[in-house]
């Protein structure tokens, strides 16, 4: 393509076009800003594809995105916003991210698991983590595994769980661009923790007490976390495989989708971090105290795979509302 003709054809166009956006406009003015910006989209992707030219393009580019705002206008985000998003946004998310976090939960439970057992059966190992006195003083009826979750008032200490957690959530979601390894540091250092209470307190035959103290408030928790964690893993993977989608878009859909996940999981921390300020150090039965995390748990997970499923199976991927994208120019073939 010749920059030079296709410039001296067209620029009058976007000249004019300019003149619109700076004006208040009647009915025949309005319809041919409409007609002006679909043709200056097309004329941007045409130079970006076969003649690139920066400053063309910035100008181009600018003028675009002039258009569009003045076409689509600006609206406040309203109730209707947080209601759609809370009822099929953020569950039809989650469910479209399942095959990514549901392995990585599994994978991660036997992990903690695996470390618990190598911890719990061997000495050397126990005295490599603390010496004797101190892992008495963490294991012993009363100790600092038991009094951790009352050692402060409940509201203080669920606030500083929540912002922990939805922090390390947070993380896992945006540090996925980068590969996803930084995320892989993160759910060990979670997993790596939970296997060191595992292994110490069943190494002295408490580990019964040890479940009963993390299961109230740790299902619903790691569901957070494992879903942080896998989709901050399909992040890193759409750097890697964007499917038919361009790179760009692809990550621009699922960058959008991921912060919308934060918002949402922050939500779900807020109420296991509740649990766990205020129903773990209770003085409930175990059994009553674990029911309550049980049901906290089967209902997040129906949310997810009832609504969710309902609302992803309807073309709900989770990201903004296809008004509120950003324009995305023709790729050429």
């Amino acid at each position: 393509m010749d920059l030079d003709v296709f410039v001296t054809a067209h620029r009058a166009e976007w000249d004019r076009l300019d003149v619109l956006l700076r004006r208040r406009l009647n009915g025949a003015e309005a319809d041919e800003l409409v007609a002006l910006y679909q043709r200056t989209a097309t004329h941007l992707s045409l130079i970006q594809s076969s003649a690139p030219d920066p400053q063309l393009t910035g100008r181009l580019s600018q003028l675009v995105a002039r258009a569009r705002s003045a076409v689509t206008g600006t609206r406040r985000a309203s109730w209707r916003d947080v209601t759609r998003f809370l009822a099929y946004g953020f569950p039809a998310a989650v469910y479209r991210s399942r095959h990514w976090w549901v392995p990585t939960a599994l994978l991660s439970t036997v992990v903690a698991a695996l470390l618990g057992w190598w911890i719990g059966t061997h000495p050397e190992v126990q005295s490599s983590i603390a010496a004797p006195s101190e892992l008495r003083e963490l294991t012993r009826p009363g100790g600092q595994y038991e009094t951790y979750y009352s050692s402060h008032p409940a509201a203080s200490f669920a606030a500083q769980v929540w912002t922990n957690n939805a922090q390390a959530a947070a993380l896992c979601l945006v540090l996925g661009i980068f590969l996803g390894l930084p995320v892989l540091w993160i759910l060990f250092q979670n997993m790596l923790n939970l296997g060191v209470g595992m292994g110490l307190m069943s190494s002295v035959g408490r580990l019964d007490t040890f479940l009963g103290l993390v299961l109230p408030h740790g299902l619903l928790e790691l569901t957070a976390v494992f879903v942080a964690a896998g989709t901050g893993l399909r992040l890193g993977w759409t750097l890697i495989d964007p499917g038919p989608r361009s790179r760009r878009t692809a990550l621009a859909e699922e960058g959008r989708a991921a912060v919308g996940m934060a918002i949402g999981l922050a939500l779900v921390l807020f109420v296991s971090g509740a649990i766990e300020g205020f129903v773990t150090p209770s003085g409930l039965p175990t059994w009553a105290r674990i029911t309550i995390g049980v049901v906290a748990e089967s209902a997040f997970l129906a949310y997810v795979f009832v609504l969710g499923g309902r609302a992803a199976r309807a073309g709900d991927t989770g990201d903004v509302e296809a008004a509120e994208r950003s324009a995305t120019v023709p790729t050429a073939a």
